[in-house]
């Protein structure tokens, strides 16, 4: 007769019942019922399991089942799965990613060290807006916003401290900065009893992509300076006839993100300070320095381009990028308070206390403003321009390796943002986007772009050297480039020859000739159907 037994254990394992010579034995493990029968006569003891699915416990994840059932996409699934089967799952998908540090089309950050790492960490829960709970984290933003102030000559007297504050990067400083200039501008235009619907603000057509964005969210014109072939940045005269009555501002990149190039911010000043004076406007200039705002105070200590110059109201820079953080922090700094119209800054009470708030988003993480700080005062002034000598001479070594093989055009200029920005001299037989392409096969990830109006039939590659590319890797790159131009010299020949057979045979047939661009689409078509049979090739070889 079976007798019921109580269940022993704290993991969900026990006998169920007991009769004669056998046990019914139950183990649940991750929502799983495995039930087995155990003869107590070891002479003619049997194993046997009812169910197929295993304690997952006692295998690996790749053993498991989890590896092998398909996961919903785009729904949340409906029962729940392991955490260590989550994580392989995932981190099994991001190993397709490419390598941060390889990746020389960013320029954010993506190397630091640990024990700032340890310190991200353990503010990782730590939520910013909460002033009043976390008053130290508040307090090491304000020291960040006053030491990138001085940094940029803000003219701040003895206990006097610095306006600013700190964003998501340099896309919402920009958003802010903004802001402040329509608004009082509006202000003005109120006050003298003239129209203020149609705002503007002037830039090169190599700005940041923000920018626009700025102008189509906030409803200001953007007028902006068309570039060259040769000349590639904002030239300040052109930009300061197109300023008219209607201009907030005139905005000045420190870094063009197309070849790193710094814009004469100084020649800006001076010629808007007299077109200022003859038509009676106060016209200000902010400064995009989200690249070039790390660099220019530790390699250029004597260029003007910051609060030096009086028309100069604003100027924001990327803490992700020279700042050597990693991303998810920007900085906005203004001269003084009159430059920031109080009825932009919020005041709010229901997280404990009074506190001024100006950000366009709301909650956002602690970590990113403790590293900031932790770099400011680890590095110092000096740790800071020895970084950026090192990235600019492995610059120089990258720009004199490719000028070696005889074959690219360099675009950058040796005064600006580390990085070097590079085309073909001859581009008809393969091109810039092909190169890219096949470096991708080494791991590099250098982007290939086309410049904007009125230049946009000039191709460029871009390497951004960052604190973690060193001298060997530079060297490396040469290497690979040139591998890559090698090989590909060999392939036009062999798509030349099938396109000429057939423009042979498309003659012969009376077919309209192609146009240079179609001929040069199919190439590159031929090329990439080259390239593909020969990877499927190898992968079955091996």
């Amino acid at each position: 007769m079976a007798r019921k037994l109580k269940i022993r254990g704290k993991q969900g394992k026990g006998i169920i019942e007991k009769s004669g010579r056998l046990e019914t034995h139950f183990d649940v493990s991750v929502g799983e019922l495995a039930v087995f029968f155990v003869f107590l006569d070891t002479s003619t003891m049997v194993l046997s399991k009812t169910a197929s699915q295993s304690d997952v416990s006692v295998h690996s994840t790749f053993a498991s089942r989890y590896v092998r059932d398909q996961l919903p996409r785009f729904r949340m699934p409906e029962n729940s799965i392991p955490k260590d089967a989550a994580y392989q799952i995932i981190n099994d998908e991001l190993m397709l990613d490419g390598n941060p540090r390889l990746n020389l089309a960013s320029f954010v950050t993506t190397w630091m060290e640990p024990e700032c790492n340890k310190l991200i960490m353990d503010a990782i829960n730590k939520n910013y807006v909460d002033m009043d709970e976390y008053p130290v984290t508040t307090e090491l933003q304000n020291r960040c916003v006053n030491m990138i102030a001085h940094l940029f000559n803000a003219p701040l007297g003895d206990s006097e401290t610095a306006v600013g504050v700190g964003t998501v990067g340099s896309s919402e400083a920009i958003m802010l900065a903004g802001l402040a200039f329509k608004r009082k501008w509006q202000n003005k235009r109120k006050a003298e009893g003239k129209p203020y619907d149609k705002p503007n603000i002037v830039t090169g057509a190599n700005v940041q992509v923000c920018w626009e964005k700025f102008a189509r969210y906030f409803e200001v014109e953007l007028k902006e300076v068309k570039l060259r072939e040769g000349y590639y940045v904002m030239d300040p005269a052109k930009a300061v006839e197109m300023v008219d009555e209607n201009t907030i501002c005139v905005a000045a990149i420190l870094g063009s993100t197309l070849n790193g190039e710094f814009e004469d911010v100084k020649l800006l000043n001076d010629l808007l300070v007299e077109k200022n004076k003859e038509t009676g406007w106060d016209t200000p200039i902010h400064v995009d320095a989200a690249s070039g705002g790390f660099i220019a105070p530790f390699l250029y200590p004597e260029l003007e381009w910051d609060f030096r110059l009086p028309l100069v109201k604003s100027i924001n820079v990327s803490g992700h990028k020279y700042g050597l953080v990693y991303a998810g922090i920007g900085w906005v700094i203004w001269r003084n308070k009159e430059d920031l119209p109080e009825e932009l800054i919020f005041h709010i009470n229901y997280l404990g206390a009074d506190q001024p708030t100006f950000t366009l988003n709301f909650s956002k993480g602690s970590s990113q403003v403790i590293a900031q700080y932790y770099q400011l005062i680890r590095l110092g002034y000096e740790g800071y321009r020895n970084i950026m000598e090192n990235c600019h001479e492995n610059a120089m070594v990258l720009k004199e390796g490719l000028e070696k093989t005889g074959r690219f055009n360099i675009v950058s200029k040796d005064e600006g943002v580390p990085l070097v920005a590079f085309s073909l001299k001859d581009n008809k037989r393969h091109d810039e986007f092909e190169i890219a392409e096949m470096l991708r096969r080494f791991g590099w990830i250098v982007p290939a772009y086309t410049m904007p109006a009125d230049a946009q039939h000039i191709t460029v590659l871009r390497v951004v050297i960052r604190e973690d590319f060193s001298r060997t890797l530079a060297e490396r790159l040469v290497i690979d480039i040139q591998k890559v131009l090698h090989e590909l010299d060999t392939l036009p020949a062999k798509v030349n020859a099938k396109l000429a057979m057939a423009e042979e045979e498309n003659s012969k047939n009376g077919t309209v000739k192609k146009t240079a661009i179609e001929t040069q689409r199919e190439i590159t078509s031929y090329w990439k159907k080259f390239v593909s049979e020969r990877k499927t090739n190898k992968n079955k070889i091996c």
